[in-house]
């Protein structure tokens, strides 16, 4: 799988002031023309990628919306996931995991070996998400994303537009300055389909095995994962550069 930065002249640091002070549909019209080539947006049908979703398909943006479907989601999740094709008319294709991979896996450490170890766990996220976000993105000049800087304390440091070196071209992460308060009042005045878990406790939403309710006062990302002890709980899709600013953290 090859990688390549189509732009390295640009200039990403002035492209995430320029974003700054524009709304979200804008913010990615805007980063549609300055990125050459195939522009992916990964979604999980979170709150906030549902919001990024209806603003690419509302406009009309030459944005490429793709999913990963690990095998083992909520059923929430794909009732959301057809609702959102049913409201946009639209299809949503969708990665998955490779068969031999994926049988390799669950032969070697079990349906839930996961919950084994941090290794065993990221195994797993490695062959359900990161090597179909690989494919996923093969090509792509850049990726669009929901993250947020307020998703955790881990995040925190998440920027409007970054290089990811790793595979070669610029991230831009459009909701990253704006709260869940704002995203969630959005979401219901445009009557945006949303996944039921969030009404639920659940602020964050991934495998079905991996994901539980947050409890009074914990971090929105605190079910994740909870049986591990390690505050950066991530899966592999989103990591900071070792180059990365002072403070800043995987994301």
């Amino acid at each position: 799988m090859t990688f390549a930065m189509r732009d390295r002249a640009l200039d990403v640091p002035a492209l995430a002031a320029a974003l700054k002070p524009l709304g979200l549909a804008d913010r990615l019209a805007a980063a549609r023309a300055a990125l050459p080539g195939r522009l992916v947006f990964t979604t999980s049908f979170g709150l906030e990628d549902q919001l990024v979703t209806h603003a690419i398909l509302t406009r009309r943006l030459d944005i490429a919306v793709v999913t990963l479907d690990t095998g083992r989601l909520f059923p929430q999740t794909y009732d959301v996931w057809s609702a959102t094709e049913q409201r946009y008319c639209v299809r949503i294709p969708a990665l998955y995991p490779q068969r031999e991979a994926l049988e390799a896996l669950v032969a070697d450490q079990g349906i839930d070996g996961f919950r084994n170890g941090v290794a065993e766990r990221l195994a797993c996220c490695g062959a359900r998400k990161v090597e179909p976000l690989g494919r996923a993105l093969d090509g792509a000049s850049g990726w669009i994303t929901g993250l947020r800087s307020g998703g955790s304390a881990n995040r925190e440091a998440t920027p409007l537009a970054e290089r990811d070196e790793a595979r070669g071209l610029v991230k831009i992460n459009p909701l990253a300055d704006v709260s869940r308060e704002t995203i969630v009042d959005h979401v219901r005045a445009l009557e945006i389909p949303y996944n039921a878990l969030h009404d639920r406790g659940f602020p964050s939403i991934g495998c079905a095995p991996c994901t539980r309710a947050v409890r009074l006062g914990e971090e929105e990302r605190a079910g994740r994962w909870w049986w591990e002890r390690e505050s950066a709980k991530e899966c592999g899709l989103h990591v900071r550069q070792p180059d990365a600013p002072a403070g800043a953290r995987a994301s």
